[in-house]
């Protein structure tokens, strides 16, 4: 493990009204015809997508005020996130339960691992507890649950947000397979294969390997979400686990939220070139993730996902932010999501450009893999 590993946490978030935090009382009337305007760009540009996501901390329902989790992270505020996604005019958000949430603990030297093993049925009973968290949010109104993309297009015709199920580790199939199919039939869409604890489907960057790569049972859930037609998210996964998922797959796949390693002292939640590569190459696509475990500013941000353009290419770049469970976060919350456009603009990049990766490369990546 390198000298420069940080262990990813939330850092406390900007309340709507805070300075710098969104849009106060007192500017409010004078804002809403530029609201207007730029609701009315936003819908010709195309869809808003934050392909990996955390939004108010939904994962902690019904968790105890005492859980270490809870008291790191910080209490639910799916209210206030949600207020915060219509402000930033987001369409589509891929809401991310946490596998391995109840193990995790955070060490001084390695950051954020599992400190146990779970208890039999453990990962399985907290995935549902999360599910049924995810269930009350998309039956709010004016919210939508996204299962296939024709299901985004009406959505964005009503008005309304589209949350697409995603769940971040595999740790709740507990090695059986039924239940990939079983997660679809509830509605979820994406697996990311792991997380912090190695799991029984590969290895992670951030322990020792121990699988050699992908495991054979994580080849079997491979398969299984071709055949269902759930996109694969590679995120904290190895190199090796990437090739080989890379060699199973018959659908691309994406990496929803990491960016380029720069020198030799790389956070190892970073991606080389050739790592990056063979999943655009295939295909697939990576999300920009506005973390601070390499960056310091929101320039920064912008400053990365050009270089991911030129390395990558537009068509293979999209946004993940792991709002409200990043490290030190560059972008601090959903109001700030249209500044990504202008500043991108502002740097060159073409409307149609922009257009693709805050939301048009997701969605065809999401066509192809549920045709």
């Amino acid at each position: 493990m390198c000298d420069c590993f940080a262990f990813e946490r939330a850092e406390p978030m900007l309340a709507a009204g805070a300075p710098g935090g969104g849009i106060d009382a007192g500017s409010a009337t004078a804002s809403a015809a530029s609201s207007m305007r730029r609701s009315e760009s936003a819908r010709r540009r195309g869809p808003s997508a934050d392909i990996h996501a955390h939004p108010g901390r939904f994962f902690v329902r019904g968790l105890p005020a005492a859980e270490p989790i809870t008291a790191l992270l910080g209490a639910e505020a799916t209210d206030e996130a949600l207020q915060d996604l219509r402000a930033g005019e987001l369409d589509l958000v891929c809401y991310a339960t946490v596998a391995d949430l109840r193990v995790l603990r955070v060490d001084p030297a390695r950051g954020i691992c599992a400190g146990r093993a779970f208890d039999a049925g453990e990962a399985y009973a907290d995935h549902e507890r999360q599910l049924a968290a995810l269930d009350e949010i998309t039956a709010r109104p004016g919210v939508a649950r996204i299962l296939t993309p024709a299901d985004l297009a009406a959505a964005r015709a009503a008005n309304r947000l589209g949350i697409l199920l995603t769940c971040e580790g595999g740790d709740f199939l507990e090695e059986r397979l039924e239940r990939v199919a079983e997660a679809h039939g509830r509605g979820v869409r994406s697996i990311t294969l792991v997380h912090y604890r190695v799991n029984e489907l590969g290895d992670i960057q951030t322990e020792p390997a121990v699988h050699g790569g992908l495991t054979p049972f994580g080849s079997s859930v491979v398969r299984e979400m071709n055949r269902l037609g759930m996109i694969i998210d590679l995120a904290h996964a190895t190199f090796d686990v990437t090739r080989q998922v890379l060699d199973v797959s018959s659908h691309p796949v994406m990496i929803s939220h990491s960016h380029l390693a720069r020198g030799e002292n790389a956070h190892p939640r970073l991606l080389s070139r050739e790592h990056a590569r063979a999943v655009t190459q295939a295909g697939g696509l990576v999300g920009a993730w506005p973390a601070g475990v390499a960056l310091a500013s929101f320039d920064d941000f912008i400053d990365e996902i050009l270089r991911m353009i030129d390395e990558l290419g537009v068509a293979h770049v999209a946004i993940g932010t792991d709002m409200d469970a990043n490290y030190r976060p560059v972008l601090q919350s959903y109001r700030q999501f249209p500044e990504i456009a202008s500043a991108l603009a502002a740097r060159g990049v073409a409307d149609d450009e922009v257009a693709s990766i805050l939301g048009g490369n997701f969605l065809r990546l999401f066509t192809a893999v549920a045709s």
